[in-house]
This record gives C-alpha cells, structure tokens and sequence, in this order.
C-alpha cells in the first residue's frame, strides 16, 4: 500500500544513487569538488517548502551544495539507512516500521529534533457552514447532516493511506468516502465550499497553507488522529561528520506560519520552490540568523 502524506507519501521515488556519507564528510570528491548534502523532498508542498528554505540556506549561507530528490517515505527512509540520503526534514510517523529498523535496531539514522510543527489529520466543515449548525461538529450527530454533506466524506488521491473507511464503520456513520482525485482538486473543492458556504465534510491536515485562505472547523472524532510533533532525521554518519551543514539541520525549525507562508507561494502563487526560498529568507533575516548563530 503507498503512504501518502500524512500517513501518506508522494509520487513514485526516484532511483537514488549510494554516496557514502564519510566522502560527504570529508567534502570533497574529485577536481576538489565539495559533495551535496541530499535532503528527501516530499510532494506535499510544506515538505517542499522546508527542504527548498534549508537548501537555500545551505547553498546561500553555509556555501554547501544541496540536492533534493523527491521520493515516497518509505524509499526516503532506505535511501537515509543507505547513506544516499542525509536528511528527512518532516516526518510524520507514517512509516514506525522503519524508524525502528534504522533507529533502533541498526542505529543507521538519528533523531534530529522536531520541526517546531505539530502535524495534525482530521475531518473538516467549512467554518460557515459550522456555525450555522455547530452540531455538525460532533460526530454523534453527523448522520443527521449525512444526506445535506452528500453522504460523502471527500478524500484526495484514492491512493492515499487513511483510516476513514474504519473510522466510519466503527462509528455507524452514514457516509463513504469520495476522492476527490489529487491534493489540487481537494484544496479546490475545499476553496470553492469554503467560499459559497456550501456544505462539504473533508478529510484535510494542518499545518496546510489553505488555512490561510479557507477558515475551516473541526468535527469531533474520539482519539483516531493524533497530534504529531513532526520531527527530523539525519544519516548517522554524516550527523557525525557533516560539520556545519548537520548542525544546522538540526537547528532548523521553525512555525506553522512559516511553513504555510512558504508553501502558500509555491502552491498558490506559482513560485518555484527556491524563489518562494530566496523570498522568505530575505524577508526573516533575524529567524535564519539564529539557525546560524
């Protein structure tokens, strides 16, 4: 089954080619050469904002080169074991089967600390719709707004792993979900309910940039989907003998607002990853002092 994010993961994986991280650590390969730091870039567009803001940092700040390879979480975990990876900046927990083969088990990856990000997965109602019928939040009353919601709980890529299904037959609700076909054309149906004030239950995450455009409401389920502090994780390797580049890895973190603001302009506003990089940086000179300092 893929995991797509959260509890998910992205497009097919790259092939990855092996790099020691002793070579990285040491910096130079032939023709004196510094070696990249490899940073997993997930598909979902805060994934991309966090690798694009710490490469830009990286290659800007620190004179170290940087490649982003977008992979799915699991092959991003073996490629971190392998070495061919150095670092996954936001992890959701999606994959515990791995963190502990290669944290636990075989010591292969660190834990770097957390984002500064609480990641959270949920079912959803426009913030107008809500408060017209604020018992529409509490899921014991969801059947009585199940025919007005459609009967459906929209979903994006039918590729991504949920619990809905279970979620809904464990609670004897009268909905099934409905994918709404990819991330865009959920974040548009979204975008449309929420500015009509149509009704729509959707399953959605934060942090997302969409909360800054759409005001949405939480429906009340018992305890399915936690709140996870998303964290970091390096090579062991090169959190050994990265230098400089792995102590700002570690240092990197940053909120909610931050993250959104950048994934806002690679999403929204079409900007590619390292402009919506360059902007941000230029524009919160005293943040990137402090991951520097």
């Amino acid at each position: 089954m893929r995991l797509c994010h959260p509890l998910l993961a992205g497009v097919g994986a790259l092939c990855l080619v092996p790099m020691s991280a002793c070579s990285l650590a040491e910096g130079m390969v032939a023709g004196d050469e510094p070696e990249p730091v490899v940073i997993s870039m997930p598909a979902w567009p805060g994934g991309q904002a966090n690798a694009a803001v710490a490469a830009y940092v990286l290659e800007n700040e620190l004179g170290v080169p940087v490649q982003r390879i977008e992979t799915d979480q699991e092959d991003a975990w073996d490629g971190l074991g392998s070495g061919s990876i150095q670092a996954i900046l936001e992890d959701w927990g999606a994959v515990p089967d791995k963190t502990e083969l290669y944290v636990e088990r075989k010591e292969y990856v660190v834990d770097a600390g957390g984002l500064g990000i609480t990641g959270h997965v949920g079912w959803y109602i426009p913030r107008s719709f809500a408060e017209e019928h604020p018992q529409v939040l509490d899921w014991h009353h969801l059947n009585d707004f199940a025919e007005v919601l459609g009967g459906r709980l929209l979903q994006a890529d039918p590729q991504f792993a949920t619990r809905d299904e279970a979620i809904i037959e464990d609670l004897g609700l009268d909905l099934r979900p409905a994918a709404a076909g990819s991330e865009d054309a959920l974040v548009e149906r979204i975008y449309r309910a929420g500015a009509d004030g149509t009704p729509l239950l959707t399953y959605f995450w934060q942090p997302h940039w969409l909360s800054t455009e759409v005001e949405l409401a939480e429906v009340e389920l018992p305890g399915y989907y936690p709140r996870i502090e998303l964290r970091k994780y390096l090579n062991a390797e090169f959190a050994e003998e990265g230098g400089e580049a792995a102590d700002f890895l570690r240092d990197f973190s940053w909120s909610e607002e931050d993250q959104n603001e950048v994934a806002q302009l690679i999403a929204h506003d079409g900007l590619t990853p390292t402009a919506a990089a360059e902007r941000w940086v230029t524009e919160h000179p005293d943040t990137v002092a402090a991951w520097l300092d």
